[in-house]
């Protein structure tokens, strides 16, 4: 029950049981196999949004077997794809994305008859790049032509409610602009009426960060649209932007004043 899953759970039409690694906030501890086989032999769908660790995917190794007669929806990455050079992919494409467990989790939830979701970068409330901007975390890139695509959690969530009752596969669910990273976060400042962050250069940035920015695609949405009847409400960062700032109140000019009392409630 991650960012993700807690806004597919939010709009699922029905009762939602979910784990977590510790057990928080109601939900199931994930190896707590006495709960969890439990939930699992009643549930007529079963989604998961646990990414592969070094041995493997934790849901199929330890809940693999419980799994048979289900609806089956796994929360991918379109990093499976790789690096496209900047051209657009889609599920035709091959798979050859840098993380060798994504791409097997992705191909065993695949054999499984799953709703395979591959998701590019994902924004929404509390995490899009007007909080990073608005925190002072956000920054440009000196990187020339790179595209990437993206979607709004609240398109995702859309996409796997309309998929439970679709055919298995594979099902691309980004929107519709790939754009440069550098220039959804200027455009982020400027809603924010805050000036753009300094560009960076690559070589100062993690290792992890590297290997993102040596990746260039632009993710097709088509498959989504015709066989789920989908359409990115967001359709592009411009859009999703808008909305989240018009949901976020602006900062402060000065303090509030102090409480009347110490006392008030």
């Amino acid at each position: 029950m991650g960012y993700t899953s807690r806004a597919i759970a939010a709009r699922w039409p029905g009762v939602v049981v979910g784990t977590t690694r510790d057990g928080r906030d109601g939900t199931l501890r994930f190896d707590d196999d006495a709960a969890v086989g439990p939930a699992l032999a009643a549930a007529t769908h079963v989604l998961s949004s646990v990414p592969p660790d070094a041995d493997g995917d934790p849901v199929l190794s330890r809940y693999g077997d419980r799994l048979g007669g289900k609806w089956h929806g796994y929360l991918s990455s379109t990093g499976v794809y790789g690096d496209a050079g900047g051209a657009w992919v889609d599920e035709s494409a091959p798979i050859a994305g840098r993380r060798a467990n994504r791409n097997a989790a992705d191909a065993a939830w695949l054999a499984l008859g799953a709703r395979v979701f591959r998701l590019p970068g994902i924004y929404g409330p509390g995490r899009s790049p007007l909080d990073r901007v608005r925190e002072g975390a956000a920054h440009r890139v000196d990187v020339e032509g790179q595209v990437f695509s993206r979607v709004h959690v609240h398109d995702i969530a859309d996409a796997v409610v309309r998929a439970a009752t679709a055919p298995a596969g594979a099902y691309n669910i980004a929107d519709d602009v790939p754009a440069a990273q550098n220039d959804v976060v200027a455009h982020a400042a400027a809603l924010l009426g805050m000036a753009p962050p300094p560009f960076v250069r690559l070589d100062t940035l993690s290792a992890p960060a590297r290997a993102f920015y040596a990746e260039n695609r632009r993710v097709a949405n088509g498959k989504a649209k015709r066989v789920l009847g989908w359409s990115p409400r967001y359709r592009d960062y411009r859009a999703g932007l808008l909305a989240l700032s018009a949901t976020t109140s602006p900062t402060a000019a000065s303090a509030a004043p102090p409480p009347a009392s110490g006392d008030q409630r």
